[in-house]
């Protein structure tokens, strides 16, 4: 089911304790859907497993909005701090037995330190768009790239966000073509599932 290869992942797991998973795709193209899916199926199976989503790391809007960058720019590059992320997060997913992440909060526009247990063997779910960006890719086992269109996605928006194409255009669909073309998440990935 969901695409996986149960076996790999449970001889992984057997062998080196923890298994990073990566679910990427561009926005609203079903990966938090996708993941609860996941959770369900691993739960049934017994697999231990741990969830970050990527969303739950942002900035603050300061950090992010009206910089003297392009809104691109500022989506694909400052909308997470992506070293310390890499430094913080990816590389303690292996060493560590717990992890002290900033969670942001869209109510207050800031960031609360929360510490999280890892388990000692299971895997690891990283949930986020542009996930295989060339400073995190390294860290995955496997990566699934969800793949919808641009039409369908925008459909998944409500009403009244799908009004605000403009913004689109320029902050979100630029920064996912840069992605595209710059990364080729397809090529990367090491399994694409149609959403």
């Amino acid at each position: 089911m969901l695409g996986i290869n149960y076996f790999e992942i449970k001889s992984f797991i057997k062998s080196n304790n923890r298994f990073i998973l990566g679910i990427d795709g561009l926005s609203r193209s079903g990966k938090t859907t996708f993941v609860e899916n996941l959770k369900l199926d691993f739960g049934n199976r017994g697999i231990p497993y741990m969830i970050f989503h990527l969303d739950d790391h942002i900035v603050e809007r300061k950090k992010r909005y009206n910089t003297e960058f392009e809104e691109w720019y500022e989506y694909y590059e400052l909308q997470w701090d992506v070293e310390w992320l890499r430094k913080h997060l990816f590389e303690n997913l292996l060493k560590l037995q717990e992890i002290t992440l900033p969670y942001y909060d869209e109510d207050t526009d800031s960031s609360q330190l929360k510490t999280v247990k890892l388990p000692s063997s299971g895997v690891i779910i990283i949930e986020g768009v542009f996930l295989q960006r060339k400073e995190w890719r390294d860290f995955f086992d496997r990566v699934i790239f969800l793949n919808c269109s641009r039409e369908r996605r925008l459909m998944r928006e409500t009403k009244e966000t799908q009004q605000n194409k403009e913004k689109f255009e320029r902050r979100y669909w630029k920064a996912e073509e840069y992605y595209i073309d710059k990364i080729n998440p397809m090529e990367c990935a090491d399994l694409i599932l149609n959403t």
